[in-house]
């Protein structure tokens, strides 16, 4: 059972956990593939690598040759579609303001693209709900690896200083819990996988069906 008293590092994915942001994803990345003449995302889902960010599976979507020009694109386009389409979900800030208000350290870890979520995070919460910010591409290695929770606590917690009471990682994925598990954090999903990639989940994640539901607890066990 988690312990709220004892967590010290609370670190939230972004998409599909803070954010509600796979409308403007797919509706965005539907347009390019459009573009490119292949077929729509529900077909070329199947070709992504799931220990691969959305970023990094652009060669797999697109092909080698064309997956730089179409990233670009693509980023250009989901900046003019975010401000009509992101969301958040219901209890998210109250969740982040509450555990804020018992002294936790509050990080962002997400592979996303650092220029999206910094063009994105503003259209739904203050910055300074967040104490780091770990954006993909910026640790050795992003999540499902443990380093990339290891570069979030530099210099505030060393990786073999890492327990599950300590720290926990928040996130829809299952790449969000292998890189809890790596990292000897606690895992605790929330909601449905993004792409719905996992049959049944590990005994050993803490798994809430809503933001909602996760809020409640945390006040009840305050």
């Amino acid at each position: 059972m988690i312990n709220l008293q004892e967590v010290k590092y609370i670190l939230f994915d972004w998409d599909n956990t803070l954010a509600e942001s796979r409308t403007c994803l797919v509706t965005t990345v539907n347009e390019i593939l459009k573009k490119y003449n292949l077929p729509d995302w529900e077909h070329q889902k199947t070709k992504r690598d799931p220990n691969l960010s959305f970023r990094d599976n652009f060669p797999n979507i697109f092909g080698v040759d064309n997956a730089q020009d179409a990233y670009k694109e693509y980023a250009e386009l989901y900046k003019q579609n975010v401000g009509k389409l992101l969301t958040t979900f219901p209890k998210v800030k109250e969740t982040l303001e509450f555990l804020k208000s018992q002294d936790k350290k509050i990080i962002i870890l997400t592979n996303k693209d650092r220029k999206l979520l910094d063009f994105e995070l503003p259209l739904l919460f203050d910055r300074s709900l967040f104490d780091r910010i770990i954006a993909g591409h910026e640790a050795p290695k992003d999540k499902p690896y443990p380093e990339q929770a290891w570069f979030a606590l530099q210099g505030w917690l060393a990786p073999q200083d890492f327990t599950p009471e300590k720290v926990w990682i928040v996130g829809d994925s299952k790449m969000d819990s292998d890189c809890a598990f790596s990292a000897h954090a606690q895992a605790i999903r929330i909601g449905k996988a993004i792409w719905g990639d996992e049959k049944k989940l590990s005994a050993d994640i803490a798994y809430f069906s809503s933001f909602e539901k996760f809020f409640n607890f945390l006040k009840e066990t305050k």
